[in-house]
This record gives C-alpha cells, structure tokens and sequence, in this order.
C-alpha cells in the first residue's frame, strides 16, 4: 500500500531523513514514532506531496508520486497535526467541498457524510460555523474530510493532540475499524500509549534513521525482555546517539 524506498530529504547540509525504507501493507495500522526532530513529519510531507525527496521514491498503491502526482495524492486521506477548516463554513458545507474536490459522486458524498456524522459523532455541529468549535470537533470534522472519498491509505500526523478523552476514544476507533476493511494508515504520533494500543505494527525513527520497526508483538517481547513500559523503552531506543537498531 505504501512503500518508501531509500528515501532521504536534506536541507541544504542538513539530512532531515536518511535513507529510510519502509512497506506498508494492506490491513495495517503503522505506529510512526520518534522524539522531536527526528524525521517524522517530513516524512509525512514527503509521502502526501507536500516536499520533494532529495533521493529514493514513494509509491502509494502502487503508483510513483513523483511521476504521477495527482493518481496518487487521489489515494491518500491527509490529516495534518493541526486542522484546517474555512471558518465562515458550517461543518456540513466543508464536508460538501472536500468531497467535491476529489470529484465523489453527489449520492455517494451525501451517504459517506451520513455514515461519518455516526461514526464520529458529529451531528450537534455539523450545521454550526466551524470556528465555533473545539479542538476535538475539529480534529473530527477532518478526520471525517480525510475518509470521505475512501482512500486506501489515511496518512495522520499527531491526531491527538488537545484532545478530550471522549473525543480521543471515538477516534482511536474510527482508526481501528478502517484497517479492518483491508485499507492502511500510516501515523506519526508522540503518544506512545496510543501507539502501543492501536496500531500493528511500530515504527521508531531518530535522527533521520529508522531504529526500529516491527510488529506490535514482537515489541511487547521486547519490552518483557528488558523489564520495561513502552515509555522507559522508547528513551532507551532514542538516546544513545550512535544506536540505530535494537536486538
């Protein structure tokens, strides 16, 4: 579903992101973690078309976003670390244009928002203004956005933040559901706790490089083995500034 190929992104001396390769497969949900600075969202960038890799290729699907744009981006359901709606719309109108800017067809748009106002508990709002709302109802109301078109692959960039625990459960979710039906997301979030219970597999990066990346599994094993929480381990993996695996 996603594959990242000796990717690298540097900023003039700066490297960002060091050859890194990931593949995401179908049915997965791909905890993406590291400390601040570490590559995560320019990863992110580099996947939904926001920045050009220095080096290596993408694919969503199957299909090279560097040579083919606009299919891929059609693929992917973008949700950036802070939503942005147009305030003078109402949640409902946003909905309305989001879907039309991936050309879904009006019958099928009007049956998603339906069955996203459910699932994500949105319906006391969906005809306010969204500068109306909270930090959670908007976070919803782009989550909802982001799947209206049923992208085989949702790509989330910290998704909790400032969020309230009802808002944060009903998300946490929505995400688990979606990988059931077969399509993926790739998530980067510091939120270890939320990493470890939702996703299926972990991925840790620092300093550009991956240093981990394995099934949740088998970093439950880890953990039992060196006697420690997902938080001890995470410091353990990240600090040593010449480690970049973990037995």
């Amino acid at each position: 579903m996603l594959k990242l190929e000796s990717l690298s992104k540097k900023f003039n001396s700066f490297t960002a992101v060091d050859n890194i390769n990931i593949c995401l497969n179908k049915g997965e949900l791909f905890g993406f973690l590291g400390p601040n600075g570490a590559g995560k969202t320019t990863t992110i960038k580099m996947i939904v078309g926001l920045f050009k890799p220095t080096e290596g290729s993408i694919y969503i699907d199957g299909v090279n976003i560097s040579t083919n744009n606009v299919e891929a981006k059609r693929k992917i359901g973008y949700i950036p670390d802070q939503p942005y709606l147009y305030d003078k719309l109402t949640g409902k109108e946003f909905l309305l244009f989001c879907g039309g800017l991936f050309d879904v067809d009006k019958n099928k748009l009007k049956q998603k928002i339906e069955e996203l106002i459910e699932l994500l508990k949105i319906e006391n709002w969906l005809n306010k203004r969204t500068e109306e709302y909270s930090q959670g109802m908007r976070q919803r109301i782009s989550i909802a956005s982001a799947l209206l078109h049923d992208p085989p692959l949702v790509v989330i960039d910290e998704p909790m933040i400032g969020l309230d625990p009802q808002s944060t459960h009903i998300i946490k979710n929505v995400f688990k559901e979606y990988v059931k039906s077969g399509r993926s997301i790739f998530m980067s979030t510091h939120s270890l706790n939320v990493a470890e219970e939702i996703s299926s597999r972990v991925c840790i990066i620092n300093r550009g490089k991956i240093i981990f990346d394995d099934t949740s599994e088998t970093l439950q094993k880890l953990k039992d083995k060196h006697e420690k929480n997902i938080e001890d381990l995470f410091i353990e993996l990240t600090k040593d500034e010449n480690n970049d695996s973990i037995e």
